[in-house]
């Protein structure tokens, strides 16, 4: 996520030191998929989509043999990126860290930790997923696996910020709570949930005006784009809202 780079012994490669975009992208499936082998063909397929160049065979051999002359600079063993039966695999040393894989695990366990209760032991995970999450997954890369991963890790941000919008709210912090409602409104635009909660948030706050204002945003949202209206659990929210003495629920 963001800037790709390797560290290791004290040393740090940045991307632009891999090969091309080929060589990022190359090295993020190896890492994100390294609990399995991965062949050349579905390897290829992720670095060229679409159509495979008549040299694709050769230019994969060699993104792996520089990515390998990366992994030795860093005082990595020569078995770290393997080749066996037509196959890839990144052997990582224990205790190595990935961000990507730290942010879903920081997600589980900040959501373990509201269902037990345990508010307080949510804070730091969701705080971690989140502050991995708003950055973007390989910005250049293109392509049916890089798509599919940006969709994984942004419904993972939004759960990440439904824990911190509740941890936020346990704690009595509602300007923080509303941000991150906020931000997961604007991640998923139709899910209504998310305004939901920033309706309870602004009530919470005392502003059931600006509450009944979120939900016709949400209603004019689903109208315009997808030609339907808010469900009943929301809808009874907004009527609740509306009948506090001198509120008007509008939907055009």
């Amino acid at each position: 996520m963001g800037e790709l780079c390797l560290v290791a012994g004290g040393r740090m490669i940045r991307g632009d030191r891999l090969p091309g975009n080929q060589g990022r992208l190359a090295t993020a499936f190896l890492l994100i998929e390294r609990s399995r082998p991965v062949s050349r063909d579905e390897l290829a397929d992720v670095l060229w989509p679409g159509s495979l160049p008549r040299s694709a065979d050769v230019a994969l051999s060699s993104i792996v043999s520089k990515l390998r002359a990366v992994l030795a600079e860093l005082g990595m063993p020569r078995n770290s990126l393997t080749a066996a039966g037509g196959c890839y695999r990144i052997n990582l040393p224990p205790g190595s860290w990935v961000d990507v894989s730290t942010a879903i695990s920081s997600v589980h366990l900040a959501e373990g930790a509201l269902l037990a209760g345990r508010f307080g032991d949510a804070y730091g995970p969701a705080v971690v997923a989140c502050s991995i999450l708003r950055r973007p997954l390989l910005p250049s890369a293109e392509g049916s696996w890089i798509e599919q991963q940006r969709r994984s890790l942004r419904a993972a941000q939004v759960r990440a910020l439904d824990c911190l919008a509740e941890v936020h709210e346990w704690n009595g912090e509602h300007p923080l709570a509303l941000r991150a409602a906020r931000e997961a409104v604007e991640l998923e635009p139709y899910r209504e949930s998310g305004y939901r909660r920033l309706m309870r948030l602004h009530e919470q706050a005392g502003d059931s005006a600006e509450a009944l204002r979120v939900f016709e945003r949400l209603a004019a949202v689903l109208e315009a784009d997808l030609h339907t209206s808010p469900g009943q659990e929301t809808a009874a929210i907004a009527q609740r809202l509306s009948a506090k003495p001198g509120k008007v629920l509008r939907i055009e």
